[in-house]
């Protein structure tokens, strides 16, 4: 495949999830060579080849693996009667899932929630800083890499729009407003995230578990909410709330991606 590195490149640009399988090693008579390499999309669909048969059949299935739980998946297979060819060679390869960062909508641009987008730059996580009032991202001071969104309290459906649901999406709730706080959190519930987080007292998160269960019939309530927020190291200013939070994003972050 000459053109992979011009595939990734539009993969990348469109930001559609690919995994890269590429040969790094063959011992003795083997269908493909060192260096082979193969894209796959979520959907299956495949560019380039590294020889065909089962080999590239289970290489395919390892592929889906690595996309669904985000992970670089190192592999080996001796190619005997199993795989109904008698060459007896060995093939090593890599595969490697891209374009699949972390994403984090942050509801609620206050002292707390900039820290937090602050805290994350240079980071694998892309920021999305999320506010309803009126002027007010305009007038914060951050990163050209932080992403900013304007929403409406009574449309809530431009929250929704905003967040790229899937087991990427990490969504914290932070507005200054408990009726706000409490839409957003329905929502996400009724959609796919990796992290659903609230801050506040364990007071509010029974009082939001009761209206969750009571009002709407989401018969989990909070259970799939961490609520109050961040590691607990300690501190009580807008950054060092931030820095245990941030702790805590990025340990769900590598610890789930490498169990």
């Amino acid at each position: 495949m000459q053109n992979w590195i011009t595939l990734l490149a539009e993969f990348k640009q469109k930001q559609i999830p690919v995994a890269l399988v590429t040969v790094t090693k063959c011992l003795g008579s083997t269908p493909c060579t060192v260096g082979s390499r193969l894209i796959m999309t979520s959907d299956k669909k495949t560019y380039g080849t590294i020889g065909g048969g089962k080999l590239e059949f289970l290489a395919i299935e390892e592929a889906i693996v690595a996309l669904n739980e985000n992970r670089i998946i190192e592999s080996t297979y001796t190619l005997g009667p199993e795989f109904e060819q008698c060459c007896g060679g060995k093939v090593e390869f890599i595969i490697e899932p891209m374009n699949q960062s972390p994403e984090l909508f942050l509801f609620g641009a206050g002292h707390i929630g900039v820290e937090i987008a602050k805290l994350l730059v240079d980071t694998p996580f892309q920021v999305n800083l999320l506010d309803s009032r009126d002027s007010w991202l305009s007038s914060l001071d951050l990163d050209k890499t932080i992403k900013t969104h304007q929403t409406s309290e009574t449309d809530f459906k431009t929250f929704k729009d905003v967040v790229k649901w899937g087991n990427n999406c990490y969504v914290l709730v932070l507005t200054h407003n408990h009726a706000i706080d409490f839409d957003i959190i329905a929502m996400a519930l009724q959609n796919e995230t990796k992290f659903l987080g609230l801050i506040g007292s364990k007071t509010k998160k029974v009082r939001f578990n009761n209206m969750l269960i009571n009002d709407l019939n989401i018969e989990e309530g909070m259970s799939n909410v961490v609520c109050p927020i961040g590691l607990d190291i300690g501190g009580n200013t807008p950054k060092e709330i931030a820095i245990s939070v941030v702790a805590q994003l990025i340990q769900v972050h590598y610890y789930t991606k490498n169990e």
